[in-house]
């Protein structure tokens, strides 16, 4: 995947970081356990936009960059404004949303915006309307619980969905089982392999 990336993650003491990060990292996995090769295990995170030139967050290539500095300096929303809120369990022919967890547009709608215009767009009012033209008709926020080049059928779908639910995770924005408020965005040089996909700044929403 080119560039960066700003991802939301839940706050690590909320209860569907530990159960996300199961799901991803043995529940998963495990269900396919034939496959090769293994799906990957990342962090449970709501992607909020990709596709950030180094340069834009000054990261990696320069010795004087400061990707906290940037990171920082985000004019990102209140973690009161900020809701991930859980609707259902999708897969797509798509490695990287083979399976995923739909969410709720309207709770990180100006937190994507805000991710997507400074980081992607420039920065300024018309990459502010660039940015909402792309997180009204492009952006699907979701969370990913696997990543896998192989087909996964409607009938397994239903199965995981099961499994999910069977995890203590809902699909109705129930409090600590289908959404949480805040959280922390991480910046992430998704240029690299998957298993160097490691945040190099990270800012706890206030």
């Amino acid at each position: 995947m080119p560039g960066s990336s700003l991802w939301l993650l839940p706050p690590p003491s909320h209860p569907l970081h530990s159960r996300l990060t199961t799901l991803i990292s043995t529940t998963c996995p495990s269900y396919f356990a034939s496959a090769s090769p293994r799906p990957p295990t990342f962090i449970p995170h709501v992607t909020l936009t990709s596709e950030i030139p180094t340069t834009a967050s000054a990261t990696l290539a320069s010795s004087d960059a400061d990707p906290q500095a940037w990171l920082d300096a985000l004019p990102l929303p209140a973690a009161d404004d900020v809701r991930v809120r859980f609707q259902a369990l999708d897969t797509e022919d798509v490695f990287f949303r083979r399976l995923t967890v739909r969410v709720e547009k309207e709770g990180v709608r100006r937190l994507g915006t805000v991710a997507r215009a400074w980081g992607v767009e420039g920065g300024g009012d018309r990459s502010w309307e660039k940015a909402c033209k792309w997180a009204d008709e492009t952006w699907r926020p979701h969370c990913s619980l696997m990543y896998a080049g192989f087909t996964v059928t409607e009938e397994r779908r239903k199965e995981l969905e099961c499994m999910v639910k069977d995890a203590s995770i809902s699909f109705d924005g129930e409090e600590d089982r289908g959404s949480w408020t805040g959280g922390l965005v991480v910046l992430v040089p998704t240029e690299k392999r998957i298993e160097d996909w490691k945040p190099v700044a990270t800012r706890v929403l206030q």
